[in-house]
Protein backbone atom coordinates (compact mmCIF):
# COMPACT_ATOMS: atom_id res chain seq x y z
CA UNK A 1 0.00 0.00 0.00
CA UNK A 2 2.93 2.01 0.13
CA UNK A 3 4.86 1.61 -2.37
CA UNK A 4 6.53 4.04 -5.04
CA UNK A 5 4.53 3.84 -8.14
CA UNK A 6 5.26 5.56 -11.42
CA UNK A 7 3.31 5.50 -14.60
CA UNK A 8 4.83 6.49 -18.20
CA UNK A 9 1.46 7.97 -20.19
CA UNK A 10 -1.12 10.16 -19.34
CA UNK A 11 -3.49 8.75 -21.52
CA UNK A 12 -7.01 6.98 -20.12
CA UNK A 13 -5.26 3.89 -19.31
CA UNK A 14 -2.70 5.95 -16.88
CA UNK A 15 -5.18 7.87 -16.05
CA UNK A 16 -7.58 5.79 -14.78
CA UNK A 17 -5.35 3.07 -12.80
CA UNK A 18 -3.87 6.57 -10.81
CA UNK A 19 -7.34 6.83 -9.84
CA UNK A 20 -8.00 3.07 -9.38
CA UNK A 21 -5.04 2.88 -7.20
CA UNK A 22 -6.16 5.52 -4.84
CA UNK A 23 -9.51 4.57 -4.76
CA UNK A 24 -8.17 1.31 -3.22
CA UNK A 25 -6.28 2.62 -0.33
CA UNK A 26 -2.98 2.37 -2.37
CA UNK A 27 -1.30 5.49 -0.06
CA UNK A 28 2.24 5.74 -1.51
CA UNK A 29 3.79 7.99 -3.33
CA UNK A 30 2.21 8.27 -7.13
CA UNK A 31 3.41 10.08 -10.12
CA UNK A 32 2.00 10.14 -13.60
CA UNK A 33 4.15 11.21 -16.83
CA UNK A 34 2.93 12.29 -19.70
CA UNK A 35 4.77 13.86 -23.41
CA UNK A 36 1.85 16.17 -24.13
CA UNK A 37 1.31 19.62 -22.40
CA UNK A 38 -2.11 18.60 -21.35
CA UNK A 39 -4.00 16.82 -18.28
CA UNK A 40 -5.51 13.89 -19.17
CA UNK A 41 -8.21 13.56 -21.34
CA UNK A 42 -10.68 11.75 -23.14
CA UNK A 43 -10.06 10.70 -27.02
CA UNK A 44 -12.84 9.41 -28.26
CA UNK A 45 -14.28 12.92 -28.62
CA UNK A 46 -11.13 13.71 -30.89
CA UNK A 47 -12.85 11.78 -33.77
CA UNK A 48 -16.55 11.66 -33.04
CA UNK A 49 -17.05 15.68 -31.74
CA UNK A 50 -13.93 17.44 -32.96
CA UNK A 51 -16.11 19.94 -35.26
CA UNK A 52 -17.85 21.03 -31.98
CA UNK A 53 -15.36 23.44 -30.60
CA UNK A 54 -12.74 23.33 -28.35
CA UNK A 55 -12.22 19.09 -28.08
CA UNK A 56 -10.66 19.25 -24.68
CA UNK A 57 -12.91 17.19 -22.45
CA UNK A 58 -10.24 16.31 -19.12
CA UNK A 59 -11.01 12.68 -17.80
CA UNK A 60 -10.43 14.24 -14.16
CA UNK A 61 -9.92 18.12 -13.05
CA UNK A 62 -7.11 19.13 -12.01
CA UNK A 63 -8.37 18.96 -8.71
CA UNK A 64 -8.85 15.89 -8.25
CA UNK A 65 -5.19 14.98 -8.50
CA UNK A 66 -3.93 17.79 -6.21
CA UNK A 67 -6.86 16.18 -3.22
CA UNK A 68 -5.81 12.52 -4.51
CA UNK A 69 -2.18 13.44 -3.98
CA UNK A 70 -1.00 12.25 -7.44
CA UNK A 71 1.85 13.86 -9.14
CA UNK A 72 0.99 14.42 -13.04
CA UNK A 73 3.69 15.52 -14.57
CA UNK A 74 2.87 17.13 -18.19
CA UNK A 75 5.17 18.11 -21.09
CA UNK A 76 8.04 15.57 -19.14
CA UNK A 77 8.93 12.74 -21.61
CA UNK A 78 10.56 9.62 -20.04
CA UNK A 79 13.69 8.79 -22.19
CA UNK A 80 15.20 5.69 -20.22
CA UNK A 81 14.54 3.05 -17.76
CA UNK A 82 17.09 1.04 -15.79
CA UNK A 83 15.48 -2.15 -14.38
CA UNK A 84 18.63 -2.81 -12.21
CA UNK A 85 18.12 -0.01 -10.13
CA UNK A 86 14.51 0.63 -10.42
CA UNK A 87 14.67 4.17 -11.93
CA UNK A 88 13.26 6.23 -14.84
CA UNK A 89 15.11 9.07 -16.27
CA UNK A 90 13.33 12.09 -18.43
CA UNK A 91 14.37 14.14 -21.13
CA UNK A 92 14.79 17.25 -18.26
CA UNK A 93 17.65 15.42 -16.90
CA UNK A 94 15.21 14.11 -13.43
CA UNK A 95 15.76 10.28 -12.29
CA UNK A 96 13.10 8.93 -10.91
CA UNK A 97 13.59 5.39 -8.20
CA UNK A 98 9.85 3.00 -8.39
CA UNK A 99 8.94 0.01 -6.63
CA UNK A 100 6.40 -0.83 -9.67
CA UNK A 101 6.55 0.77 -13.07
CA UNK A 102 3.18 1.14 -15.30
CA UNK A 103 4.16 1.94 -19.02
CA UNK A 104 0.63 3.19 -20.44
CA UNK A 105 2.37 4.84 -23.81
CA UNK A 106 -0.33 4.24 -26.21
CA UNK A 107 -0.11 4.20 -29.91
CA UNK A 108 0.83 7.02 -32.44
CA UNK A 109 -0.82 7.00 -36.04
CA UNK A 110 1.08 4.94 -38.69
CA UNK A 111 3.04 7.24 -41.17
CA UNK A 112 2.21 8.04 -44.47
CA UNK A 113 5.34 6.92 -46.58
CA UNK A 114 4.39 8.32 -49.49
CA UNK A 115 6.01 11.68 -51.41
CA UNK A 116 4.43 14.77 -50.14
CA UNK A 117 3.27 13.56 -47.32
CA UNK A 118 4.76 16.02 -45.22
CA UNK A 119 3.23 18.76 -47.03
CA UNK A 120 0.61 21.72 -45.33
CA UNK A 121 -2.78 20.29 -44.84
CA UNK A 122 -1.84 16.57 -44.09
CA UNK A 123 -2.97 15.51 -40.83
CA UNK A 124 -3.02 12.52 -38.43
CA UNK A 125 -5.29 12.36 -35.50
CA UNK A 126 -4.48 11.25 -32.14
CA UNK A 127 -3.69 13.86 -29.54
CA UNK A 128 -5.49 16.93 -28.99
CA UNK A 129 -3.44 19.09 -31.21
CA UNK A 130 -4.20 16.73 -33.52
CA UNK A 131 -7.78 17.11 -33.18
CA UNK A 132 -7.44 21.52 -33.23
CA UNK A 133 -5.33 21.51 -36.69
CA UNK A 134 -8.23 18.90 -38.35
CA UNK A 135 -10.93 21.29 -37.16
CA UNK A 136 -9.38 24.18 -38.40
CA UNK A 137 -8.46 22.51 -41.73
CA UNK A 138 -12.01 21.74 -41.85
CA UNK A 139 -13.00 25.30 -40.97
CA UNK A 140 -12.07 26.30 -44.46
CA UNK A 141 -14.75 24.29 -46.02
CA UNK A 142 -12.67 22.86 -48.80
CA UNK A 143 -13.26 18.98 -49.62
CA UNK A 144 -11.05 16.84 -47.44
CA UNK A 145 -9.67 13.11 -48.45
CA UNK A 146 -9.15 10.54 -45.78
CA UNK A 147 -6.30 7.58 -46.85
CA UNK A 148 -7.61 4.95 -44.84
CA UNK A 149 -11.04 3.48 -44.26
CA UNK A 150 -11.14 2.62 -40.79
CA UNK A 151 -13.29 3.43 -37.68
CA UNK A 152 -11.05 6.64 -37.00
CA UNK A 153 -11.41 7.62 -41.17
CA UNK A 154 -15.27 6.90 -41.33
CA UNK A 155 -15.97 8.91 -37.91
CA UNK A 156 -13.78 11.39 -39.39
CA UNK A 157 -15.69 11.39 -42.74
CA UNK A 158 -19.29 11.43 -40.73
CA UNK A 159 -18.21 14.32 -39.10
CA UNK A 160 -17.23 16.36 -42.20
CA UNK A 161 -20.43 15.43 -43.97
CA UNK A 162 -22.36 16.95 -41.38
CA UNK A 163 -20.62 19.48 -41.32
CA UNK A 164 -21.54 20.51 -45.64
CA UNK A 165 -17.62 19.64 -46.27
CA UNK A 166 -16.70 17.15 -49.46
CA UNK A 167 -15.65 14.02 -48.19
CA UNK A 168 -13.60 11.48 -50.48
CA UNK A 169 -12.20 8.19 -48.59
CA UNK A 170 -9.39 6.28 -49.99
CA UNK A 171 -9.16 2.58 -49.08
CA UNK A 172 -6.61 0.63 -50.68
CA UNK A 173 -8.15 -2.76 -49.60
CA UNK A 174 -11.46 -3.88 -51.34
CA UNK A 175 -13.49 -2.45 -48.52
CA UNK A 176 -13.52 -0.10 -45.51
CA UNK A 177 -13.09 -1.41 -42.06
CA UNK A 178 -11.60 -4.96 -43.92
CA UNK A 179 -9.19 -5.45 -40.69
CA UNK A 180 -11.58 -5.30 -38.10
CA UNK A 181 -15.15 -5.29 -39.32
CA UNK A 182 -17.24 -8.59 -41.08
CA UNK A 183 -17.63 -7.72 -44.90
CA UNK A 184 -21.75 -7.71 -44.22
CA UNK A 185 -20.96 -4.51 -41.82
CA UNK A 186 -18.72 -2.71 -44.00
CA UNK A 187 -21.14 -3.48 -46.86
CA UNK A 188 -24.02 -1.67 -44.81
CA UNK A 189 -21.63 1.29 -43.45
CA UNK A 190 -20.45 2.29 -47.03
CA UNK A 191 -23.89 2.43 -48.16
CA UNK A 192 -24.97 4.52 -45.19
CA UNK A 193 -21.88 7.26 -45.88
CA UNK A 194 -22.22 6.72 -49.18
CA UNK A 195 -26.54 7.88 -49.00
CA UNK A 196 -25.14 10.90 -47.13
CA UNK A 197 -23.09 11.95 -49.81
CA UNK A 198 -19.60 10.67 -48.68
CA UNK A 199 -17.42 9.70 -51.62
CA UNK A 200 -15.61 5.78 -50.95
CA UNK A 201 -13.25 4.66 -53.26
CA UNK A 202 -11.60 0.76 -52.28
CA UNK A 203 -8.78 -0.51 -53.89
CA UNK A 204 -6.82 2.51 -54.34
CA UNK A 205 -3.25 2.58 -53.53
CA UNK A 206 -1.68 6.36 -53.17
CA UNK A 207 0.85 7.40 -55.36
CA UNK A 208 1.78 10.39 -53.75
CA UNK A 209 0.73 13.78 -52.43
CA UNK A 210 0.44 16.66 -54.70
CA UNK A 211 0.81 20.04 -53.66
CA UNK A 212 1.63 23.44 -54.64
CA UNK A 213 3.28 26.54 -52.73
CA UNK A 214 4.10 23.88 -49.72
CA UNK A 215 0.28 23.20 -48.92
CA UNK A 216 -1.69 19.68 -50.41
CA UNK A 217 -3.48 20.55 -53.40
CA UNK A 218 -4.83 16.86 -54.59
CA UNK A 219 -4.07 13.43 -53.59
CA UNK A 220 -3.13 10.88 -56.56
CA UNK A 221 -3.62 7.50 -57.00
CA UNK A 222 -1.76 5.03 -58.47
CA UNK A 223 -3.66 4.60 -61.43
CA UNK A 224 -2.59 8.64 -61.96
CA UNK A 225 -6.02 9.61 -60.91
CA UNK A 226 -6.38 12.86 -59.23
CA UNK A 227 -8.64 13.44 -55.23
CA UNK A 228 -8.48 17.51 -55.51
CA UNK A 229 -8.65 18.06 -51.51
CA UNK A 230 -7.20 21.28 -49.23
CA UNK A 231 -6.48 18.84 -46.76
CA UNK A 232 -6.07 14.92 -46.10
CA UNK A 233 -6.42 12.83 -42.93
CA UNK A 234 -4.08 10.10 -42.58
CA UNK A 235 -5.56 7.35 -40.94
CA UNK A 236 -3.97 4.00 -41.79
CA UNK A 237 -3.35 2.37 -38.18
CA UNK A 238 -1.44 2.83 -35.58
CA UNK A 239 2.13 1.13 -34.21
CA UNK A 240 2.44 0.79 -30.33
CA UNK A 241 4.83 3.30 -28.27
CA UNK A 242 6.96 -0.04 -27.23
CA UNK A 243 10.82 2.08 -28.10
CA UNK A 244 11.10 1.99 -24.36
CA UNK A 245 10.01 -0.76 -23.29
CA UNK A 246 12.45 -2.47 -25.85
CA UNK A 247 15.70 -0.28 -24.95
CA UNK A 248 15.14 -1.64 -21.25
CA UNK A 249 14.79 -5.30 -22.66
CA UNK A 250 11.65 -5.99 -22.09
CA UNK A 251 9.65 -8.81 -24.30
CA UNK A 252 7.79 -6.84 -27.15
CA UNK A 253 6.06 -8.42 -30.35
CA UNK A 254 4.78 -5.44 -32.26
CA UNK A 255 3.79 -4.67 -28.72
CA UNK A 256 4.46 -5.10 -25.28
CA UNK A 257 3.36 -8.73 -23.87
CA UNK A 258 1.65 -8.65 -20.83
CA UNK A 259 -0.10 -11.79 -18.89
CA UNK A 260 -3.62 -11.27 -17.47
CA UNK A 261 -2.19 -9.82 -14.81
CA UNK A 262 -0.43 -6.54 -16.58
CA UNK A 263 3.03 -7.94 -15.80
CA UNK A 264 5.39 -7.46 -18.54
CA UNK A 265 8.64 -10.20 -18.67
CA UNK A 266 9.76 -8.21 -15.78
CA UNK A 267 7.72 -8.67 -12.55
CA UNK A 268 8.29 -4.94 -11.44
CA UNK A 269 7.00 -3.53 -14.88
CA UNK A 270 3.65 -3.57 -16.02
CA UNK A 271 2.19 -2.63 -19.52
CA UNK A 272 -1.79 -1.63 -19.87
CA UNK A 273 -3.44 0.14 -22.72
CA UNK A 274 -3.02 0.42 -26.23
CA UNK A 275 1.11 -0.60 -26.17
CA UNK A 276 0.49 -4.31 -24.83
CA UNK A 277 -0.16 -7.48 -27.04
CA UNK A 278 -2.60 -9.30 -24.18
CA UNK A 279 -4.00 -12.85 -24.07
CA UNK A 280 -7.43 -13.44 -25.34
CA UNK A 281 -7.87 -17.44 -25.49
CA UNK A 282 -4.92 -18.93 -26.83
CA UNK A 283 -3.58 -15.96 -28.55
CA UNK A 284 -2.02 -12.40 -27.46
CA UNK A 285 -3.45 -9.51 -29.47
CA UNK A 286 -3.59 -5.79 -29.61
CA UNK A 287 -6.46 -4.26 -28.59
CA UNK A 288 -7.12 -0.58 -29.25
CA UNK A 289 -10.38 0.56 -27.19
CA UNK A 290 -11.09 2.31 -24.32
CA UNK A 291 -12.71 -1.15 -22.74
CA UNK A 292 -9.37 -2.41 -22.42
CA UNK A 293 -7.31 -0.02 -21.16
CA UNK A 294 -10.07 0.46 -18.29
CA UNK A 295 -9.92 -3.53 -17.69
CA UNK A 296 -5.85 -3.83 -17.97
CA UNK A 297 -6.13 -0.50 -15.31
CA UNK A 298 -8.10 -2.92 -13.16
CA UNK A 299 -5.66 -5.77 -13.43
CA UNK A 300 -2.86 -3.47 -12.77
CA UNK A 301 -4.73 -2.47 -9.57
CA UNK A 302 -5.10 -5.85 -8.64
CA UNK A 303 -1.13 -6.35 -9.13
CA UNK A 304 0.08 -3.89 -7.33
CA UNK A 305 -2.06 -4.43 -4.39
CA UNK A 306 -2.00 -8.04 -4.28
CA UNK A 307 -5.76 -8.80 -5.07
CA UNK A 308 -6.86 -11.40 -6.59
CA UNK A 309 -7.17 -11.46 -10.42
CA UNK A 310 -9.66 -9.78 -12.34
CA UNK A 311 -12.28 -11.81 -14.28
CA UNK A 312 -11.50 -11.58 -17.98
CA UNK A 313 -14.23 -9.67 -19.77
CA UNK A 314 -15.38 -9.84 -23.80
CA UNK A 315 -13.50 -7.62 -25.24
CA UNK A 316 -16.01 -4.51 -27.07
CA UNK A 317 -15.71 -1.07 -28.46
CA UNK A 318 -18.12 1.64 -29.82
CA UNK A 319 -17.92 4.20 -32.92
CA UNK A 320 -20.39 6.93 -33.73
CA UNK A 321 -21.22 7.53 -36.91
CA UNK A 322 -23.94 10.00 -38.51
CA UNK A 323 -26.82 8.76 -36.58
CA UNK A 324 -25.54 5.33 -36.26
CA UNK A 325 -24.28 4.21 -32.33
CA UNK A 326 -22.23 1.20 -32.93
CA UNK A 327 -21.12 -1.43 -30.48
CA UNK A 328 -19.31 -4.37 -31.32
CA UNK A 329 -18.25 -7.12 -29.12
CA UNK A 330 -15.90 -10.35 -29.24
CA UNK A 331 -13.46 -10.74 -32.51
CA UNK A 332 -14.85 -11.37 -36.00
CA UNK A 333 -13.55 -14.46 -37.44
CA UNK A 334 -12.57 -14.22 -40.98
CA UNK A 335 -15.03 -15.97 -42.39
CA UNK A 336 -18.07 -15.78 -39.98
CA UNK A 337 -21.54 -17.46 -40.20
CA UNK A 338 -23.80 -14.54 -39.74
CA UNK A 339 -27.50 -13.99 -38.71
CA UNK A 340 -28.66 -10.37 -39.28
CA UNK A 341 -31.58 -9.54 -36.68
CA UNK A 342 -33.54 -6.31 -37.67
CA UNK A 343 -33.42 -3.96 -40.90
CA UNK A 344 -30.21 -1.92 -42.09
CA UNK A 345 -32.60 0.23 -43.45
CA UNK A 346 -33.80 1.52 -40.21
CA UNK A 347 -31.09 2.01 -38.67
CA UNK A 348 -31.39 -0.63 -36.25
CA UNK A 349 -29.32 -4.08 -36.87
CA UNK A 350 -27.17 -6.31 -35.17
CA UNK A 351 -25.00 -8.73 -36.83
CA UNK A 352 -24.72 -12.26 -34.83
CA UNK A 353 -21.40 -14.14 -36.00
CA UNK A 354 -21.24 -17.38 -34.90
CA UNK A 355 -19.13 -20.99 -35.63
CA UNK A 356 -21.73 -24.08 -35.63
CA UNK A 357 -23.91 -21.92 -33.79
CA UNK A 358 -21.85 -20.79 -30.87
CA UNK A 359 -21.46 -16.77 -30.75
CA UNK A 360 -18.19 -15.41 -31.05
CA UNK A 361 -18.95 -11.81 -32.22
CA UNK A 362 -21.86 -9.07 -32.19
CA UNK A 363 -21.86 -6.23 -34.55
CA UNK A 364 -25.08 -3.40 -33.37
CA UNK A 365 -26.30 -0.73 -34.68
CA UNK A 366 -28.84 1.75 -32.51
CA UNK A 367 -29.81 -1.60 -30.74
CA UNK A 368 -28.40 -2.21 -27.04
CA UNK A 369 -30.80 -4.77 -26.16
CA UNK A 370 -29.50 -7.03 -28.73
CA UNK A 371 -25.37 -5.93 -27.59
CA UNK A 372 -26.19 -6.81 -24.69
CA UNK A 373 -27.20 -9.98 -25.27
CA UNK A 374 -24.72 -10.62 -27.70
CA UNK A 375 -21.74 -10.27 -25.28
CA UNK A 376 -23.79 -12.76 -22.65
CA UNK A 377 -23.83 -15.35 -26.02
CA UNK A 378 -20.18 -14.99 -26.51
CA UNK A 379 -18.86 -15.06 -22.95
CA UNK A 380 -21.23 -17.99 -21.90
CA UNK A 381 -20.09 -19.61 -25.10
CA UNK A 382 -23.78 -20.15 -26.04
CA UNK A 383 -25.12 -21.70 -29.00
CA UNK A 384 -28.03 -20.57 -30.69
CA UNK A 385 -30.55 -21.23 -33.27
CA UNK A 386 -29.80 -19.33 -36.04
CA UNK A 387 -33.48 -19.02 -37.59
CA UNK A 388 -34.80 -17.71 -34.47
CA UNK A 389 -32.21 -15.58 -33.93
CA UNK A 390 -32.95 -13.82 -37.12
CA UNK A 391 -36.76 -13.45 -36.00
CA UNK A 392 -37.09 -10.13 -34.26
CA UNK A 393 -40.02 -11.47 -32.75
CA UNK A 394 -38.70 -14.36 -30.88
CA UNK A 395 -37.01 -12.82 -27.10
CA UNK A 396 -33.43 -13.14 -27.59
CA UNK A 397 -33.33 -15.53 -24.76
CA UNK A 398 -35.47 -18.00 -26.45
CA UNK A 399 -32.49 -18.30 -29.46
CA UNK A 400 -30.74 -19.81 -27.35
CA UNK A 401 -30.16 -23.81 -27.72
CA UNK A 402 -31.00 -25.38 -23.53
Amino acid sequence: MNDRVLIVGAGHAGATLAGLLRQAGHAGPLHVFGDEPDLPYHRPPLSKKFADGEPAQWLRPAEFYREQDIGVHVGEHVVAIDRSRRTLCTASGGSHPYDHLVLATGARPRRLTVPGADLDGVVSLRTLADARVLRACLARRGPLAIIGGGYIGLEVAAVARANGVDVTVLEREDRVLARVASPRLSQILAAHHREQGTSIRTGAAVSHVDGHGGRVRAVVLADGSEIPCEAVLVGVGAVPRDELAIAAGLHCDQGIVVDARARTSDPRVLAIGDVTRRPLGERHVRLESIPSATEQAKQATATILGCAPVTAEVPWFWSDQFGLKLKIAGLVPPRPDTVLRGDPATGRFALFHHDGGTVTAVESANCPAEFMAGKKFIASAARIDPARLADDQVPLRDAVLT
